[in-house]
C-alpha cells in the first residue's frame, strides 16, 4: 500500500506553471495557496514575501523569498530546517512526504534502495542529526547521482554549526529554486533561470 501511495505521488502530472501576468494579479490567499507549498511544510515563508510585492520580475520573487528564510528569527530557522525529512527516512519509507520530496528522491533512487545503502544512510543521517540538531538538507536537483549526495553529506559533517546552518538554509533556498520554476514561468522578457548549480 505505501509503495502505491508514493507511485501515484509520484505520477500524478504538474500542473503547468502559472504565467507571471496572472501571479501579478493574485490577491494574498490565492499567492499563499500557489507558493506556500514551495518551502517544505512552511507556508509562513510565502506569506511574509508577499508583503514585498510587486516582483518586477522572478528573480525578484526568489529573492523575496530567500531574503525572508536568511532574514528570519533563528527559532523559524531552525523549525524549518527541522520540517524537512531525512533522506530515505522514516517519511519516505512510510509515504507520508510531500508530492515535491517524493519526486526528488525517486529521482535518485531513494526509494527504492538495497538493505546495504539503506545502512550506510540511516548512519549518515544519525551522524548529522545529532552533530547539527537537523536533518541533511540538499537540493537534489543539483546532483547526478545517489553517491554525490553521500559525498556532500559526509563533507558536511566537517562543517563547524554556524557554517552548517548557512549552507542548510542555501539548501533549502536551491529547493526552492526549482519547485518555484515548476509553479511560475518567469517573464517573457526575461531568461530563464537556470536549474544547474554547483553541487556542494
Amino acid at each position: 500500500m505505501q509503495a502505491k501511495r508514493k507511485l501515484r505521488a509520484m505520477d500524478t502530472p504538474r500542473p503547468a506553471p502559472l504565467d507571471w501576468t496572472t501571479l501579478a494579479a493574485l490577491d494574498e490567499t490565492a499567492f499563499c495557496a500557489l507558493l506556500g507549498p514551495v518551502v517544505e511544510h512552511s507556508p509562513w515563508v510565502a506569506r511574509r514575501a508577499w508583503h514585498e510585492r510587486p516582483f518586477p520580475h522572478w528573480q525578484a520573487l526568489y529573492d523575496a523569498m530567500s531574503g525572508v528564510i536568511h532574514g528570519a528569527e533563528d527559532t523559524h530557522q531552525l523549525a524549518l530546517l527541522r520540517s524537512h525529512p531525512e533522506l530515505a527516512g522514516q517519511e519516505a519509507r512510510a509515504g507520508t512526504m510531500t508530492p515535491d520530496s517524493q519526486s526528488e528522491q525517486g529521482r535518485l533512487g531513494l526509494l527504492r534502495l538495497d538493505a546495504a545503502t539503506v545502512l550506510r544512510i540511516e548512519t549518515l543521517n544519525r551522524r548529522y542529526r545529532e552533530r547539527f540538531g537537523f536533518p541533511f538538507i540538499a537540493a537534489l536537483r543539483l546532483h547526478d547521482s545517489l553517491a554525490s549526495v553521500l559525498q556532500a553529506a559526509e563533507a558536511r559533517l566537517a562543517n563547524d554549526e554556524q557554517t552548517e546552518r548557512r549552507q542548510a538554509l542555501q539548501q533549502v533556498c536551491e529547493v526552492m529554486r526549482g519547485r518555484l520554476l515548476q509553479a511560475v514561468s518567469p517573464e517573457p522578457s526575461t531568461p530563464s533561470p537556470t536549474l544547474a548549480g554547483t553541487v556542494p
